[in-house]
């Protein structure tokens, strides 16, 4: 399992670099499943749009996979070097996920060694808590289930800067879990 998480993905030289650095091989030869956020429409689902943005940050057009929440099926057990979930609210975006089915298609691709991208919300919903993001991010009406996807032992905070050390503060002495901060410069990779 490799997870690499940051706050701002493939738009930040510094987090680009951590992830370039940690795929299973080049960029252009990199078979990627994209899962888009909460905002894509099923015309931009369809349309060239993500397509154009996977390759600005170099993967191959041949190679990547823009996934449709609203047809799931044609994405359970694709044969994939990576998945790539990147900003957006991240309770809304994981609401949608669960919706679709996927969130457990997900949790078997990356325990069956596919390398996950998670930047920003991509980074939330890969932990095992996303009930703080409740303090930047709008929650669906109808959400209960604040757990993540469990992959990550801990919580983040992204975007951190000072303005957000009370909450980090709050969250060390309140959350059973472990509590990470990730400013805009920074990364985390694990691998298992």
């Amino acid at each position: 399992m490799k997870l690499i998480l940051s706050s701002c993905d493939f738009r930040n030289e510094r987090s680009q670099n951590v992830i370039l650095t940690n795929l299973p091989k080049p960029i252009g030869e990199c078979r990627l499943l994209f899962i888009p956020n909460e905002k894509a429409t099923a015309e931009a689902i369809q349309s060239e749009k993500f397509y154009r943005r996977m390759q600005e940050f170099g993967f191959a057009r041949e190679n990547t996979i823009v996934f449709d929440y609203y047809n799931p099926s044609p994405y359970f057990s694709l044969d994939i070097d990576v998945l790539y979930i990147s900003g957006g609210n991240t309770l809304k975006t994981l609401e949608r996920i669960r919706k679709s089915g996927f969130d457990k298609e997900i949790v078997r691709y990356i325990q069956s060694g596919v390398t996950y991208i998670g930047g920003s919300a991509g980074a939330h919903i890969v932990t095992k808590d996303v009930s703080h993001v409740t303090r930047y991010d709008d929650a669906p009406e109808d959400m209960t289930d604040m757990s993540g996807l469990g992959l990550f032992d801990g919580i983040l905070i992204c975007h951190f800067t000072p303005e957000r050390q009370a909450h980090y503060e709050q969250l060390l002495q309140e959350s059973q879990c472990k509590v990470y901060t990730l400013s805009d410069e920074d990364s985390i990779v694990i691998t298992e």
